[in-house]
């Protein structure tokens, strides 16, 4: 996993709706960078509703929303849709991304190993620079937790 105090890798990638987004478009806001699974998985549902209702807290925070699965731009439209999904999602088949952000290796499911996307969660200052770095995050918690990341963050930069 990447460290606090690394510069985030840059990114090329669609959204659910085909429009390529880069990192660098974000320079100026705080970005919470999570990677999951699968659209339409228990967790990863889970994971992205929790997020979705914490949205108008964590826009106050100045942070925008960036979910990386390496499911197809289809599914992640056919995913926003169905749950309301208020943030972007981008597709990453090729992995570039998600192995760029080390969130890709082994994950053991009832004693089998096998390769796969590590729910991981990066919080990114304005500047470009992971701030917050969680590997294995719990699904339903992870939203909630990242909400009361940024508060700390925020609290340290003005002591």
């Amino acid at each position: 996993m990447l460290q606090p105090g690394t510069k985030a890798p840059d990114f090329e990638l669609p959204d659910q709706d085909g429009v390529t987004h880069t990192l660098g478009e974000y320079r100026g806001s705080k970005v919470v960078l999570y990677f999951y699974s699968k659209d339409n998985t228990q967790g990863c549902t889970k994971q992205a509703c929790g997020f979705a209702e914490l949205m108008p807290q964590i826009r106050e925070r100045g942070a925008v929303v960036l979910g990386v699965s390496k499911d197809s731009v289809a599914s992640h439209k056919r995913f926003e849709e169905r749950y309301g999904l208020p943030f972007t999602l981008l597709s990453d088949p090729e992995l570039t991304a998600i192995k760029a952000y080390e969130a890709w290796g082994e994950k053991k499911l009832y004693g089998k190993v096998s390769m796969g996307v590590i729910r991981t969660t990066y919080l990114i200052d304005e500047q470009g620079t992971i701030v917050a770095a969680h590997g294995k995050v719990k699904a339903a918690t992870n939203p909630q937790d990242t909400l009361e990341e940024l508060d700390r963050i925020a609290e340290a930069g003005r002591a």
